[in-house]
């Protein structure tokens, strides 16, 4: 039997951050910008969200959610406190990216925080590094080979550390518009299956791709989630479902992509059904985004009593989807006894 070698260090952390199936069930709370704008938008006019605030949402959701997820992913920048709240034996994923880009500049070009490096998010408890990226796939050679060189340059730093890499591949197209609507619900598909391929290729030195459901539910006939106009049927669906993880090479987990806890558990299930061998998911609105408005109108304890009913019922019903339909993050490599375990790879 052929075998792939991953080092110690990556196969322990990994490990660390799925649960004792290999599936990872990972929550997520890395949101800066938009959830300090979330909570002051609830808060009225003039409302205002502080970062003892941001710190503060991430502590609560951690301390509950982590007792029913097998990782927190979270940003360095307001959320190290928070892992300090996580439940023993939860991994630990940290973002490296800049929340957001720069609209005057063409492309979405990627960011890191200044002050971190791979290595310093380790120091600071990291079990993986997160790099979210937006790609076009079909965007302008120029663009996309800095974006793949930047890929390559957090791929080399993360072997240096013997950290798993998380590469978190959000596809647009700004010349089709909202991403939300039909023009680019038909284009998606491809563009998913396009990214999972460029990102499976050895050179990045990605571990785990997390990626995007490849179609836009709201606008598949016959889903409860359906919104009246239709760009793929339930089978076509599917196969587009088949067609992305076709090409994938590494293991890979959904995102919510901020979706309601509803609508990605039907899409998730719609996976499941394609057959997709998906290996858990990093799910954070979707979960806990509910109770924004909760937090910010009514404070920390309101909201961790929402959290101990609503977002656990929110997590609970995501991990029985999951137990049905995930496989181990192994899968892709043909199980767990064809991975060899090395102290470094032997070239």
């Amino acid at each position: 039997m052929s075998t792939v070698q991953i080092t110690k260090g990556k196969f322990t952390r990994l490990s660390t951050c799925a649960d004792a199936r290999g599936i990872i069930a990972a929550a997520a709370m890395d949101q800066r910008g938009s959830l300090q704008k979330a909570i002051a938008k609830q808060r009225g006019e003039g409302g205002t969200a502080s970062a003892d605030d941001l710190a503060e949402f991430k502590g609560l959701v951690t301390r509950v959610l982590t007792r029913h997820a097998s990782a927190i992913l979270m940003d360095p920048e307001f959320g190290l406190g928070a892992l300090e709240e996580r439940a023993p034996g939860t991994g630990a994923l940290l973002a490296y990216e800049k929340t957001g880009y720069d609209v005057t500049v063409k492309g979405r070009m990627p960011d890191l925080l200044s002050h971190w490096s791979v290595r310093r998010l380790v120091d600071a408890g990291a079990d993986g590094i997160k790099i979210l990226l937006y790609y076009n796939p079909v965007d302008d050679a120029a663009i996309n080979e800095v974006k793949h060189a930047f890929i390559e340059r957090i791929g080399a730093e993360c072997a240096a550390v013997d950290v798993p890499f998380f590469l978190e591949p959000i596809t647009y197209n700004d010349e089709l518009g909202d991403e939300k609507g039909a023009a680019f619900a038909r284009a998606k598909p491809e563009y998913v299956r396009m990214a999972m391929e460029e990102f499976s290729r050895p050179r990045y030195g990605v571990d785990i791709l997390k990626v995007e459901i490849p179609v836009n539910v709201r606008y598949v006939s016959g889903m409860r989630a359906f919104g009246g106009e239709a760009v793929y049927s339930r089978a076509e669906a599917m196969q587009h479902f088949r067609d992305a993880a076709s090409v994938a090479r590494k293991p890979f987990i959904y995102l919510s992509a901020g979706v309601s806890d509803e609508v990605f558990r039907e899409s998730l299930e719609l996976a499941a059904e394609a057959g997709t061998a998906f290996s858990g998911v990093l799910c954070g609105r979707a979960t806990w985004q509910d109770g924004i408005p909760v937090y910010a109108r009514e404070g920390a304890a309101a909201f961790e009593a929402w959290l101990l009913d609503r977002g656990v019922r929110n997590i609970t019903l995501l991990n029985e989807v999951l137990a049905q339909g995930a496989q181990p993050w192994w899968t892709i490599y043909g199980g767990r006894e064809a991975i060899e375990v090395v102290d470094q790879v032997v070239s």
